[in-house]
């Protein structure tokens, strides 16, 4: 297990070098993008437009976040990460197309995500749910907001962060995913259980 402190935007070499169990921090640029965006985002791609903001090379993060308006700015007051499955539909082609480097959330993302970060380069980070308070202490600034149409939580927020983190590299860009080496681990854990009963 490595720590590591980076700064967006991120090379896909950055990337690469980043295993499983290691520990992240991350500084700079992030957005924050749920179910609607990656929807919207997809059509946008489909009809061949860029998004309103640069997402090459920086970190999406699976949060709906409650922000608020302060002396006509705005401030998040919590950002806790969001089921990572829920986006599995979209992701693979939001990997393709938006030069993302790195993915924050909760729960692992599925086989065709992970087949996708291996080819271009992206590596997924655990964020422990219910810290949502804790994020938000780590996000310096909010840079911009679009499609605040499709209501806070799913609108797309540009955000600055600093040494937000720990994050944990829990699927790194070669596929080695500890999701599932939790999972075989608990399946020979069961046939042990039930052979020692039989």
């Amino acid at each position: 297990m490595v720590e590591y402190h980076l700064w967006t935007p991120l090379s896909e070499k950055d990337v690469r070098k980043l295993k499983i169990r290691d520990v992240v921090y991350i500084s700079g640029v992030m957005f924050t993008a749920r179910d609607s965006a990656h929807e919207r985002a997809l059509e946008y791609f489909g009809e061949g437009r860029n998004l309103p903001i640069d997402t090459n090379g920086v970190a999406l993060f699976h949060s709906g976040p409650l922000v608020r308006e302060v002396d006509g700015r705005y401030e998040v007051v919590s950002a806790g990460p969001t089921t990572s499955a829920r986006m599995e539909v979209f992701e693979e082609v939001f990997i393709e197309k938006s030069g993302i480097r790195i993915i924050i959330g909760k729960g692992g993302m599925g086989a065709k995500t992970v087949e996708a970060m291996k080819k271009f380069g992206v590596v997924y980070c655990a964020f422990t749910g219910g810290t949502g308070a804790l994020a938000a202490k780590a996000i310096k600034a909010v840079k911009s907001v679009e499609w605040l149409d499709l209501g806070m939580p799913e609108a797309l927020w540009t955000l600055v962060v600093e040494d937000f983190g720990p994050l944990i590299v829990a699927i790194d860009s070669f596929g080695n995913n500890l999701y599932a080496n939790v999972m075989d681990q608990v399946e020979k854990n069961r046939l042990k259980i039930h052979q020692s009963i039989d």
